[in-house]
């Protein structure tokens, strides 16, 4: 038990940094540090493009809303009865007499 104290009391005052085999110590902490750091830019750089991904389905939703909101305003544009409603602001009105249909005959 009292291996197990002095062996805290060791960690605790950071003697093993300093003793003869401290070489081989830092070089897992260094180690261990460097893996830290690469784990912690990674979530960063994973967060940002979360952010990023939600922020562009986001923008895609409202584009596809625009979409469908000029698709139905063009529609109703096309439609016959608008066309004529527009045709009589301007002066245009439907022809009373039917088109003839022209034939051509070719003589050899």
């Amino acid at each position: 038990m009292l291996k197990v104290k002095r062996n805290i009391y060791d960690i605790l005052r950071g003697s093993f940094l300093t003793d003869e085999s401290a070489f081989s110590n830092w070089k897992v902490i260094l180690f261990i540090v460097s893996l830290l750091l690469i784990t912690i830019t990674s979530a960063h750089n994973i967060d940002k493009k979360v952010i990023k991904i939600a922020e562009l389905n986001k923008k895609k939703r409202e584009l596809r809303a625009a979409y469908v909101d000029t698709g139905t305003i063009l529609m109703r544009m096309k439609m016959e009865s608008s066309i004529r409603e527009n045709a009589l602001k301007i002066g245009l009105k439907p022809s009373e007499t039917p088109p003839e249909k022209i034939k051509v005959t070719y003589k050899d």
